[in-house]
Formats: C-alpha cells, sequence, structure tokens
C-alpha cells in the first residue's frame, strides 16, 4: 500500500510484464471486488492498446505503464466525457512541472509542442444509465531516448528536459491529482472543469489543417462540448461538430 499525501491509501500492483494493464485489471475487476483507485503498473506491456487500436510503444522499465479503477456510479452514461478531461488535466498539470508547452490534444492525448508525450484510454461499464465502473489506462513517456515503431511524433520527458526521473515519483504524484480531480468532479465541479480542459486544449486558438471524411479543410476550434463534440469553425466562418474519430489533426 501507498499512501498519495493522506487523499487516500491505494493498493499498487506492480508486474513485470503484462499483455496490457487495462486487460489485467479488467480480469482482477472480473474475478472480485476491487477497491477504487487500484492500481496496475507494468514494467513491459507486449500489447498495449490505445486508442483507435494502435498499439503504445515503450521501452522496458524506463516509462510508466498503468491503469486504475474508479466507480464513477454518480456520473451519467452520456457525461462520460468528463472523466477523459479529468485525468488528461492531472496528466498535464503533473508534467506542467517539469516543461513548458504541455497541452491536451482533443480528446485526450497529451502533447509537448506538436509531439506526443502520452496516451489515454478509458474503457467504461455501464449499469442503465450510469456508469458503474471505469478502468483508465495510461502510458507516459518518461525516460526513453529514442523510438522506434511508425508512431510518428513520440516523445519522452527525458529527450525534452535531458533529465531521467524516478518513475515511482510521478505515477504517484499522477495519482495523486487524479484523486483530486475524481473528488472535483464528485461534488459536482463540472464547469470548473470544463473549463480548465478548455484552456489546456492543444492548438486551442488559430487556423489549423484539419480532415474529415470529405477531406483536408483549415479551421480554429470553437470549444469542446460536454459530451466531448468538437465545434470547429472554418475559412468560411462555418461551424462544424465532430466526434471522437469523425475528425483528425493534421500534423
Amino acid at each position: 500500500m501507498m499512501n498519495l499525501n493522506n487523499i487516500k491509501p491505494i493498493q499498487l500492483i506492480h508486474i513485470t510484464e503484462t499483455h496490457s494493464t487495462n486487460s489485467y485489471l479488467q480480469d482482477l475487476c472480473s474475478s472480485r471486488k476491487i477497491e477504487e483507485f487500484t492500481t496496475v503498473v507494468a514494467d513491459f506491456q507486449n500489447s498495449g492498446r490505445g486508442q483507435r487500436g494502435n498499439t503504445w510503444e515503450s521501452k522496458k522499465g524506463e516509462n510508466l505503464l498503468f491503469s486504475l479503477v474508479v466507480y464513477p456510479e454518480f456520473l451519467k452514461a452520456h457525461c462520460q466525457f468528463l472523466l477523459s478531461q479529468i485525468v488528461s488535466l492531472a496528466i498535464k498539470e503533473e508534467l506542467d512541472q517539469y516543461t513548458t508547452g504541455i497541452a491536451i490534444k482533443w480528446p485526450n492525448d497529451i502533447y509537448w509542442q506538436d509531439k506526443k508525450i502520452c496516451g489515454i484510454l478509458i474503457e467504461n461499464n455501464l449499469m442503465g444509465v450510469n456508469i458503474c465502473q471505469s478502468i483508465v489506462g495510461i502510458g507516459l513517456n518518461i525516460n526513453q531516448e529514442t523510438f522506434y515503431s511508425p508512431a510518428p511524433n513520440p516523445i519522452s520527458l527525458k529527450q525534452i528536459t535531458g533529465e531521467k526521473y524516478n518513475l515511482i515519483h510521478i505515477l504517484e504524484s499522477v495519482i495523486n491529482r487524479i484523486q483530486r480531480r475524481y473528488h472535483s468532479l464528485a461534488e459536482g465541479n463540472e464547469a470548473a472543469i470544463e473549463m480548465d480542459y478548455q484552456q489546456a486544449l492543444y492548438r486551442k486558438s488559430g487556423l489549423y489543417r484539419f480532415k474529415d471524411k470529405n477531406g483536408e479543410f483549415m479551421a480554429s476550434i470553437k470549444k469542446v462540448e460536454p459530451t466531448g463534440k468538437l465545434i470547429l469553425i472554418d475559412e468560411e466562418n462555418k461551424e462544424r461538430g465532430y466526434l471522437f474519430k469523425e475528425v483528425s489533426y493534421l500534423l
């Protein structure tokens, strides 16, 4: 057990290797009652899963690969994007302690300038109209110096700053921040969370290239709605709305 600044003690499960920390934790939750914020951290994932079916490259023992479970029964299913917001904000806030230029690329990738430093995968189970369980998977590049996968733009904290970091220290701090954000959400502070998220967005101002099913276009971000829908304003001042996977940034 480890105590995170007296917020709430959590159970930390450390494993050397697994297919996916999300899958490992999901299996644990299916077999018995697991305490909220139980966290599985692995030195290596041989089949780490990301958004859009992608895999996550990480050299053994050099980055943070972990998943945690929460039971947000207070949250309606149509509000599940708030979980994505609080997790991405917590990670951005942690990375802000070490460098500048960190932003949240909609919906929840964490970027340093135009490079990806963190990916998040949240898998929700529903009971009626509410969320009964969420498993939050995080891959955070910390100490890796070279990337070999075809992913176009990975970067690590060490590549940015030249420093080597204590993984457990950063893990503890990230979970601490997620807990604080989660408790704020449970207390009904949705508006403050949404405002912080809007302010933290990657390319939040200015015209940039995007691509949808009809091709490329230039647009600026107007806002992200509470459902997670991205609202853009194109060069002709026309409003365009997109759900996840319906539009992509062109870097």
